[in-house]
């Protein structure tokens, strides 16, 4: 006899691709976000472009809010605040899942393979506060002061991941999973590592004033992918151009997510997993983008000759564009790179207690033993993700209830670079074939969402097949 859960999740997590675990979710999400967690069921599959979709944004010092907020404050006043308020280590997020195909199935000797195609959009950006206060303030009140190029970091990669696991509990307390991942980039830049000042000093004795000086420049952008889908852009073909980037376009890599579930005792379970151990091989259709030197403006001086009808006067932009492309010259290259993926790791730890919930009936082939499955669980959840200006990390602390068969929530506070009050609540329901559950975080802001530093939305369809 066959029983198929239809699984449809709608869940609101933060933008640091950290998602809340739940019980009841399918194997298709449990195993993405942890190759070794315990799958109870037979197979399962999701629906083409329907098993996973993943938007989030965010921003780790400022709102919408912050800025558009009406509370009686000027916006340019706001603005400059929040300028100075931030520094170079506050980040801009972007990020977006869609998973295209998602199965799995479990083999005659107990082993589970799974297996998908998933499209990711990754992007972050760190805040160039320097360059920033240069845009908004000028430089008359900074003379002597010297702002850093190295302000400047960000990157972005748009790829498709195809992939494959297995999973198997090896004894009475130890589950372990693998899966193996083949990368391949649409589109990727990055710019990082820039070093470089630009400063602005009084002058005596000479014709100007000030003295504008770019000392020791080496400011870099790598691409690969940007080329081509700008001329298939001039042509009218850039979608195209994309889509042949997603099915193996040229920059593949390679990289392996990791994972184990441990029943420390029948009542406490600890989890861990380490996702996107890899890298990805730039080798076609890279161009990158390189100013390096030193340039020094003491000013433009003015030439007024005698101008006769229909001659222009001298061309001061023209020439000054020209002298600084002489002195910093901007390099086009089509060398190859590696780029690593942002690897992220989550760990676990759930206390369960209180009544227990015999789900398969008199015997229990799947659990041999190991945890129990209680009315109520109790806690931890860690994650970080690795970015070029050290780690990411949130904690969060749950309380789980089972309050009847067709009902379950899930209560978190979460700990991260966003927030500081975050509260989250996931609620599921099971009618009939049919189980639903919603979560979201940030409880406290959706009285006025653009308070938010973080906003995600995550929906999933998938079918789920037991065996008895």
């Amino acid at each position: 006899m066959y029983f198929i859960y239809i699984v449809l999740g709608l869940t609101i997590c933060n933008a640091q691709n950290k998602q809340i675990l739940y019980e009841w979710e399918s194997p298709a999400q449990s195993l993405m976000l942890n190759p070794g967690t315990n799958v109870e069921s037979q197979y399962h599959y999701g629906f083409p472009f329907l098993s996973q979709i993943h938007i989030n944004a965010g921003a780790s010092g400022v709102s919408t809010f912050d800025i558009f907020g009406e509370d009686g404050r000027d916006i340019n006043d706001k603005i400059r605040d929040k300028i100075f308020e931030l520094d170079n280590n506050d980040f801009f997020t972007v990020n977006q899942q869609l998973e295209l195909i998602n199965f799995g199935w479990r083999s005659k000797n107990d082993i589970y393979f799974s297996g998908g195609i998933y499209q990711e959009l990754d992007v972050i950006a760190y805040f160039p506060k320097d360059f920033a206060i240069l845009a908004w303030e000028g430089n008359r009140d900074y003379l002597g002061y010297e702002f850093d190029f190295s302000d400047i970091n960000l990157q972005g990669d748009l790829f498709t991941v195809y992939h494959f696991g297995i999973n198997k509990q090896v004894s009475n307390k130890l589950t372990m999973g693998f899966r193996l991942k083949v990368y391949s980039s649409m589109l990727s830049f990055r710019s990082k590592n820039n070093t470089g000042t630009f400063t602005t000093t009084q002058t005596d004795g000479t014709n100007n004033v000030y003295e504008h000086t770019i000392s020791n420049l080496d400011l870099g952008v790598e691409t690969s992918g940007y080329a081509s889908l700008r001329d298939a852009e001039s042509n009218g073909e850039r979608t195209s151009s994309l889509i042949g980037g997603a099915f193996f376009g040229g920059n593949v890599g390679v990289g392996i997510d990791a994972g184990v579930t441990y029943a420390v005792t029948n009542q406490l379970e600890a989890t861990a997993s380490i996702l996107d151990l890899g890298a990805i091989f730039h080798r076609k259709d890279t161009e990158n983008y390189r100013a390096s030197g030193n340039y020094t403006l003491d000013g433009i001086e003015l030439i007024f000759p005698e101008i006769v009808d229909g001659e222009p006067t001298f061309p001061y932009y023209d020439n000054l564009e020209d002298e600084i492309e002489r002195e910093i010259p901007i390099d086009t290259l089509t060398t190859n790179y590696s780029q690593f993926r942002p690897a992220k790791i989550n760990a676990g730890l759930t206390y369960n207690f209180g009544r227990t919930i015999n789900r398969s009936g008199d015997c229990d082939c799947r659990n041999m033993g190991g945890k129990r499955t209680t009315v109520e669980a109790v806690g931890l959840q860690y994650y970080s993700v690795f970015r070029p200006k050290g780690a990411q990390i949130a904690g969060t602390i749950f309380y789980r209830r089972r309050f009847a068969e067709w009902l379950s929530a899930k209560a978190t506070y979460t700990l991260d670079s966003y927030s500081a009050k975050n509260i989250g609540l996931g609620v599921s329901v099971k009618l009939g074939q049919v189980n639903f559950y919603v979560a979201a975080d940030n409880l406290l802001d959706y009285g006025n969402i653009a308070k938010a530093k973080s906003v995600s939305l995550q929906l999933g369809f998938n079918v789920i097949v037991d065996q008895e």
